[in-house]
């Protein structure tokens, strides 16, 4: 029988952001990093909505993965009526991916370009696919993991909880053994250490999980740190039935004393003391399992990849004349996905300009520099900083508010680097 033999958890400010968006949720055997976006107080609102959601746990009984998606679409929908009803939180989202540890198998459930991994015998394995930008022209063949490591657009996301009234969730369970050590970060660590270090790191299996884990992240600062950084490990042994009973019962004694109810971390926009605190095997090479429960100690059945998508719950089936049906149909497979993928992009990308109300102050707009009839503007204000156009060099001006598509990360970085007076 495998059990969690022990885990580390953290969220580290990072060198260049002024908040953490990143958010936990730890309660052995369930694990969940969520990534925040949407600036100012919108990006942890929305992190912490989804961690919040794992609190009630995994239901007994119930299909682990279809818990877990359904947990997870609960998240979805009040973060997204949280961005319709209130402005201050308007296009707010966060990356969710939660691990799970169920009899010999780990289920894990994805949204967004946060990931995790498995490191079993030296190898490190990417259990996720990345829903961005790049992620998409990686699986496409159009660009390798090393071009998508240095991608400029590399952090535009194209599946978020909260944008949309309802989200696509990936699912799976993979078999797990003795020794195995699973890896949940946001990518505010693999944008900074690429799999090849990461596997170095990760691979020393003589030092306790919380030294590897606090050098993860101080080789994320190392390296620039341009991001929030959130790490979760845990490690997996076999005991026999009788000692993992036994441990139960004084966790479930320990957890009702204590009124343990899991840790849930929402880091705060000031930096906190603590939490200073060539070699990847494709994803193939690890051929998940459906997500079950064991009856009788029968293994459950190996599946083949790509990952296993849980649909949403059908809707009920209603009695439409044909012609209509026929007209629906064609709506729905060819013009509704151009609008839904027109407006994505207005949430993906960034540019700079001057804000509207004085036409001489820097400042962050997410969306597309357009506007079509009628006053509808393909675009909203996401920041404001703390300089006017008269504060830019001359000869950089023009270049800054050039309304150049950009992804978050190099418009936030560009003004960061504006409000600091290193732009020359």
């Amino acid at each position: 029988m495998l059990r969690i033999a022990e885990h580390f958890h953290d969220s580290d400010l990072g060198r260049q952001r002024r908040g953490n968006e990143d958010s936990y949720y730890v309660r052995s055997p369930l694990f969940v990093v969520a990534d925040g976006m949407g600036g100012a107080q919108a990006g942890e609102v929305a992190s912490e909505l989804a961690v919040r959601q794992f609190e009630r746990g995994v239901p007994d009984g119930q299909d682990p993965g279809a818990a877990l998606v359904a947990l997870i679409q609960e998240a979805n929908a009040r973060i997204h009526e949280q961005a319709r009803s209130d402005s201050q939180h308007a296009g707010m989202g966060t990356t969710t991916t939660a691990a799970y540890l169920t009899g010999e198998t780990v289920v894990v459930a994805h949204v967004g370009d946060s990931r995790c991994y498995l490191l079993r015998d030296g190898d490190l394995i990417r259990l996720t696919r990345d829903h961005s930008l790049v992620g998409e022209l990686v699986a496409r063949g159009k660009l390798t993991e090393e071009q998508a490591e240095s991608h400029p657009q590399r952090s535009v996301i194209t599946r978020a909880l909260g944008p949309e009234a309802t989200v696509e969730v990936d699912v799976d369970a993979f078999p797990a053994r003795d020794g195995d050590v699973f890896l949940l970060c946001s990518d505010g660590l693999t944008s900074m250490v690429h799999e090849p270090q990461l596997k170095s790191l990760l691979a020393d299996r003589s030092r306790p999980l919380e030294q590897t884990g606090r050098t993860l992240i101080a080789a994320a600062n190392d390296a620039g740190g341009r991001d929030n950084i959130t790490v979760i490990l845990f490690r997996i042994e076999e005991v026999d039935e009788r000692r993992a009973a036994d441990d139960s019962a004084l966790t479930a004694e320990y957890d009702t004393l204590a009124g343990e109810s899991g840790e849930v971390r929402q880091a705060s926009g000031e930096a906190e003391e603590e939490g200073r605190d060539q070699g990847t095997v494709a994803l193939q090479a690890l051929e998940p399992v459906e997500p079950r429960a064991r009856e009788g100690g029968a293994a459950a059945p190996v599946r083949e990849p790509p990952p296993r998508t849980v649909p949403l719950p059908p809707e009920p089936r209603r009695r439409r004349r044909r012609r209509s049906g026929g007209a629906l149909l064609l709506f729905l497979a060819i013009v509704l996905p151009l609008i839904v993928g027109a407006w994505l992009a207005t949430r993906a990308v960034y540019f700079i300009g001057t804000d509207p109300a004085d036409g001489r102050t820097v400042a962050i707009f997410r969306g597309l520099p357009y506007e079509l009839p009628f006053g509808i503007e393909l675009y909203e204000h996401y920041y404001e900083s703390g300089v006017t156009l008269a504060d830019v060099p001359p000869g950089r001006r023009a270049s800054l508010i050039d309304h150049q598509l950009r992804s978050r990360d190099q418009a936030e970085d560009l003004v960061i680097a504006l409000e600091k007076g290193e732009v020359e």
